[in-house]
């Protein structure tokens, strides 16, 4: 498995997750989609990891699957083995809908820096993240159709999430692209910067997280996406013991008696 498909670091309690293909638009291979299922494991499983920026090299952010690579590795497998393309194709998405559902479950949250257009299955990855922030120069759009496929990458349900039913119909069943204002309209980014603050501002909220109510952070996020699918009482029941457990740590014991000292 290459790690330069998709390049990964952590100092200081933030992990660095950037998608390094931009020959390919960071669209993603058989190689990045086992690069990103394993690395959403140890980002989860990590204790020394507290928040994580996600980015991308180059012009784009991310065009989704390298439908050329998967085409041609279809091609190569046998129609009659164990489904042939299709199946091949299904254990390629199951992969990287892993490494979504793991992401989105962990308790690290995750800020996305999107500094140029996002299409297709890549706004599955984009969405992955907890807060978005792009550059004025980056775009949005489906673009499924054009090579007569459907959604993937989580796109069918975290889509709609964001911008609402309405708006992600028409963003998947048109040809529509989403300047990034129009995004921040939409609510499907939470910030348009200039493209040299970019980077910073991504950095600057990840060290928020860093430097405030790590855990605290952690777990709101935890329960904010748990809450989806499940019943108003679970999500109570999971507050109440969450909240207790968060009561009882050195932090929060800290933090409200400096509360009570203003």
């Amino acid at each position: 498995m290459p790690d330069d498909v998709i390049l990964f670091d952590v100092r200081d309690g933030l992990a660095h997750l950037t998608l390094n293909r931009p020959a390919r638009l960071n669209a993603v291979d058989p190689e990045a989609i086992a690069r990103w299922q394993h690395l959403a494991h140890e980002i989860a499983e990590r204790d020394d990891i507290g928040a994580v920026l996600f980015d991308a090299a180059g012009r784009a952010f991310c065009a989704g699957g390298d439908v050329v690579a998967m085409s041609g590795l279809a091609a190569t497998s046998e129609p009659s083995a164990a489904g042939g393309p299709a199946a091949l194709i299904r254990e390629l998405a199951d992969r990287i809908h892993e490494g979504h559902r793991v992401l989105r479950e962990s308790t690290k949250p995750i800020v996305a820096a999107v500094q140029g257009p996002v299409a297709g299955g890549g706004l599955g990855f984009m969405l992955v993240a907890d807060v978005i922030v792009a550059s004025e120069r980056a775009t949005f759009a489906s673009r499924y159709s054009d090579v007569g496929l459907t959604p993937d990458c989580g796109v069918s349900t975290l889509l709609p999430e964001a911008v609402g039913t309405r708006r992600a119909l028409e963003l998947t069943l048109t040809s529509r692209t989403l300047s990034a204002a129009e995004a921040l309209d939409w609510g499907l980014v939470a910030e348009v910067v200039a493209p040299d603050a970019l980077d910073a501002r991504a950095r600057e909220i990840a060290n928020g997280w860093l430097t405030g109510a790590t855990h605290a952070f952690g777990e709101a996020k935890r329960l904010v996406h748990a809450g989806r699918g499940r019943s108003f009482q679970a999500s109570l029941d999971d507050e109440a013991s969450t909240i207790g457990a968060a009561f009882a740590t050195p932090d929060a014991q800290a933090r409200i008696a400096r509360f009570g000292r203003r």
